[in-house]
């Protein structure tokens, strides 16, 4: 795939989808930066992983939650290498219970985790990338904001707006030459659901059409297509990335 930007900043990239999605750009030449909020070793490790490959890696910490956090980082990465071209809008939380048991917090606390810090970022790169007419973001949702799921009230919530706000965004960018695009993971093998019984997982997968969940590299590679080049004349998007569980 070819990228005509440089770089990319990727939210909450020290582990998980997030760190595979950088370890993914890096292998098609974007110099990748790894934004971390606590877990600074992990990033590092993720970092000398990419440069250990050959790519071009860079970590920030900040807290995206946090307007002047967010934009402090955007600000450090334009004056390093002249512009942001890319955004990967991965950090997020979840605090799963019954609604019934849910409190206010519980909500909200995921609301500003996955989609506030998402709304910042959003837009900022819309002003950053503005002066370019040119840049693609690509926002990491997640198959329960389509769907929903019991015990996930505030995650649904979260991930279903981000999905309605990515195309707001796509439509108000355009005329700049921006595009946004969100993904929607299904059930991905990653730490959270490693920690899941065998036959819990059996009974998960009996409701895959694929017959098994996805690999983090295939969530990162439909990142990597949005974001490209050849993706062009695709915006406001939302890519399900499921094994079919949900069409």
């Amino acid at each position: 795939m070819k990228f005509s930007g440089t770089n990319v900043l990727i939210t909450g990239a020290s582990r998980g989808i997030g760190a595979q999605i950088a370890k993914i750009l890096a292998s098609y030449g974007l110099k990748v930066w790894i934004n971390y909020r606590s877990g600074a070793d992990e990033a590092l490790k993720v970092k000398e992983e990419i440069e250990a490959a050959g790519g071009k890696a860079a970590v920030i910490q900040a807290d995206v939650t946090k307007e002047e956090e967010f934009v402090a980082a955007v600000k450090v990465i334009v004056e390093s290498d002249g512009e942001l071209a890319y955004l990967v809008n991965n950090a997020g939380i979840t605090k799963d219970k019954l609604a019934l048991r849910m409190s206010v917090d519980d909500f909200t606390d995921v609301i500003t985790a996955n989609l506030t810090s998402a709304f910042i970022g959003c837009k900022e790169a819309l002003k950053t990338m503005s002066k370019k007419k040119f840049g693609s973001v690509v926002n990491i949702s997640s198959i329960v904001g389509e769907m929903g799921n019991p015990g996930q009230t505030n995650y649904s919530a979260s991930k279903g707006g981000l999905n309605a706000m990515t195309k707001s965004f796509a439509k108000e960018a355009a005329s700049r030459g921006i595009r946004y695009n969100a993904v929607t993971p299904g059930f991905i093998q990653t730490d959270m659901t490693h920690e899941l019984k065998e036959e819990v997982k059996a009974e998960y997968e009996k409701n895959i059409p694929l017959k098994r969940f996805g690999n983090p590299s295939e969530v990162a590679e439909a990142v990597a297509f949005l974001l490209s080049d050849s993706s062009s004349y695709i915006t406001g998007e939302v890519l399900k990335v499921n094994g079919g569980l949900y069409v």
